[in-house]
């Protein structure tokens, strides 16, 4: 997939968030990058596997009354590793939306284990919904 097609797939993400939180993402930039550097994984002790996304800031439940003139947050989406792990491009956007949503939970202050326990509600919804006969297109079955 061309880059502008992918950034548009992320764009289509933010648009879909709830307006609850779309009204409260201040002072971020949301960026896609073709993959994390050697030097990233190591920094973040990732021997095996890669990045789809990472949030880099001040979560909003960090910040104290002093913050503030600051650079903005970044959040980057990574397309190589999301084009790789993807089977169609159905499951690209899936991906796509999932880690959005994933690092946009970062900039709100959530961990990786309350963000991962969402997505794995997720999934099982997504697995009960095919068992049950209810036809939602192409999800994936493991993250």
């Amino acid at each position: 997939m061309d880059r502008l097609s992918f950034e548009k797939l992320v764009q289509n993400a933010l648009g879909r968030l709830p307006r609850r939180f779309k009204k409260k993402l201040e002072n971020i930039s949301i960026v896609v990058e073709e993959r994390p550097t050697a030097e990233l994984l190591r920094d973040m002790e990732i021997d095996h596997g890669t990045l789809f996304g990472l949030y880099q800031g001040v979560p909003l439940t960090e910040r104290g009354w002093n913050y503030g003139n600051m650079l903005p947050d970044r959040i980057v989406i990574f397309q190589g590793p999301i084009e790789e792990a993807a089977t169609s491009p159905d499951e690209i956007e899936e991906i796509v939306m999932d880690t959005v949503i994933h690092e946009v939970g970062h900039y709100f202050g959530f961990d990786d284990a309350y963000l991962y326990e969402i997505e794995k509600e997720k999934i099982n919804t997504r697995e009960r919904g095919k068992m049950g006969g209810e036809e939602g297109g192409n999800h994936r079955k493991n993250q």
